[in-house]
């Protein structure tokens, strides 16, 4: 599944099997190894309860607005339930991303003239096929991760997004830190009288460009960038690589009609490399503490390292340094400092964000971590912005950025900690 709700064929895992299987019995013995930075413990551990417990996320309070009354959707002809879905959701149509992989619930319908669009904001996701009987959604619950929902494209007086829990097939991997959660895969193709597609890779914003987007198409301004975006077809020994004519727009490749937007954006595309990995180390993070909060010393150590991990990605600790409306609508969301300062200003040039502190900060589902997830977060993020963490990955932090991202969050962060000084007593 290539981000939230693109659910692969379970059959697509194992098209490789006969030279993976042999690896599979030495491979378990070395997992608490290999993965001691994702979540190990069941779901549906008492102190979890994925499968059981209450969820509060944006999907389950659109649906009681629509039993209510309150909201009702309006369906089109051509799209179906998407754009009065994307607008209950308040999800940008200019967040629009394309895929033509077919790793896909709807593989069958996936071509390069009707790719699966995504489109997304900070915690949830929508996914549409051209011709489609259902719409797939996927959102970042504040205690639970994610939660994925199907919508029939039929149309009713009072549609409900049912939660489809066999997303899980793909959505609970290593490639979501053992938690509910979200990925892009980048992926290869293999030549189309094969009629499958081979194993790819989960991207994020610390991979190289040139392994990114397989299988995505990519508009926009890219410069000199070489990524895997817009070739159909590759070998599987060799990454492919841009065309020499990048994508202005879709309408260069295929007819558009019913797609709200022509565009797979770029930048849409970074931001969505970070914010998925994100979500997972949220959530990861948060599933730790509950654990730890009975005092069990290798849980508290657990979390500890979670929190380094995800402070370590919030602040691009190992990022990958390298025009759109969706900027411009991303950039605008704010907050603010009295600077006009944001984290969410986007820089491009040297990397993704000109303030090296994710926008995430300020999402639902972190500030629902448990109390001892986020203490353990903030003094991690303290430790490392007030240069108290002298190690190399740290010291690439221009002083002027750290001082930059502390004024931000003490005027835009609510709960922030006393001990996050103003930049000039540093």
């Amino acid at each position: 599944m290539v981000y939230h709700g693109e659910v692969r064929r379970a059959c697509s895992r194992f098209v490789f099997v006969p030279a993976v299987a042999l690896l599979v019995v030495a491979a378990l013995t070395a997992v608490s190894a290999q993965f001691a930075d994702s979540f190990v413990a069941s779901r549906d551990n008492p102190a979890i309860a994925y499968s059981t417990g209450a969820v509060s996320d944006r999907v389950a309070a659109l649906n009681q607005r629509i039993l209510e009354g309150r909201v009702r959707l309006a369906f089109d002809v051509h799209s179906g339930y998407l754009r009065s879905v994307l607008d209950a959701l308040e999800v940008p149509v200019e967040s629009q991303v394309a895929t033509f992989a077919k790793n896909s619930l709807q593989a069958d319908l996936i071509r390069l003239d009707n790719p699966r669009a995504i489109y997304f904001s900070d915690s949830v996701a929508v996914g549409w096929v051209r011709g489609a009987d259902l719409l797939e959604v996927a959102v970042q619950d504040p205690r639970q991760g994610g939660i994925f929902y199907t919508l029939d494209q039929k149309q009713t007086d009072r549609p409900q997004l049912t939660r489809n829990d066999q997303c899980l097939a793909c959505h609970l991997s290593w490639d979501t830190l053992g938690v509910p959660g979200f990925f892009l895969m980048s992926t290869l193709t293999v030549p189309d009288d094969k009629n499958t597609y081979a194993t790819g890779f989960s991207s994020d914003d610390r991979k190289n460009f040139d392994t990114r987007w397989g299988g995505w198409y990519v508009t926009g301004n890219i410069g000199s960038l070489v990524h895997m975006g817009n070739v159909p077809v590759s070998r599987t020994d060799q990454p492919a690589r841009a065309g020499a004519r990048a994508l202005k727009s879709l309408d260069e490749r295929f007819g558009v009609q019913g797609f709200p937007s022509h565009g797979s954006d770029v930048v849409a595309l970074m931001v969505l490399d970070h914010q998925a990995h994100m979500m997972n180390l949220i959530t990861r993070t948060g599933w730790e503490a509950r654990l730890a909060a009975s005092g069990d010393a290798k849980q508290v150590a657990r979390l500890d390292s979670a929190a380094v991990d995800l402070v370590d990605y919030m602040l691009f600790v190992y990022e990958v340094r390298g025009t759109s409306g969706f900027a411009e609508k991303f950039q605008a969301r704010g907050p603010a400092d009295s600077h006009g300062r944001s984290l969410r200003q986007l820089d491009l040039d040297r990397r993704l964000l000109k303030y090296p502190c994710s926008y995430m900060i300020y999402s639902d589902a972190f500030d629902a971590m448990p109390p001892l997830a986020r203490d353990a977060v903030y003094r991690r993020l303290w430790r490392v912005l007030s240069g108290q963490e002298p190690s190399k990955p740290y010291t690439q932090i221009p002083l002027a950025d750290r001082r930059a991202v502390v004024d931000i969050l003490r005027e835009t962060k609510k709960g922030l900690p006393d001990y996050f000084k103003p930049a000039a007593s540093q």
